[in-house]
């Protein structure tokens, strides 16, 4: 079963890629200017993840793709990387699925030379453990 926070990373890595979300009752496309602010989601994310993981609001998915995010949520779904680009992607726990990837329409991906997307990062923390790092190798000499 995937996790909310699951569904939530993979929509904010698709979000970075500039795929936008599909809400189908009301026949429009969402997608942030911005998802991520320093060590955390920014306020528009918050509010499209608000709205799209709400059942009330219907039917709402990655373009792209045939999963719901109220499916992605459920207990018939995991979230895990892409053979092909290492982006997370919706899998079937029980039962079969086509085997494409959100990333199977985006020409320039997967992209080596540009920075992949991302999760927020607590840069203090993120320091703290380099410096740790730094420590223990200079140690080791």
């Amino acid at each position: 079963m995937a996790s909310s926070e699951a569904v939530k990373k993979y929509l904010a890595y698709w979000f970075q890629l500039q795929k936008p979300v599909i809400i189908a009752r009301q026949n429009k496309a969402i997608l942030p200017q911005k998802v991520i602010m320093g060590d955390r989601y920014s306020v528009e994310f918050e509010r499209c993840w608000n709205l799209v993981s709400d059942p009330a609001t219907g039917d709402c998915y990655v373009q792209g793709t045939t999963q719901t995010i109220q499916e992605l949520l459920s207990s018939k779904w995991n979230i895990s990387d892409c053979a092909r680009c290492t982006m997370p992607v919706p899998i079937i726990e029980v039962g079969s699925q086509e085997s494409s990837c959100v990333c199977n329409d985006l020409d320039n991906w997967p992209n080596n030379e540009l920075p992949s997307p991302r999760q927020p990062i607590e840069n203090g923390k993120a320091l703290k453990d380099i410096h740790r790092r730094l420590n223990r190798t200079s140690q080791s000499f």
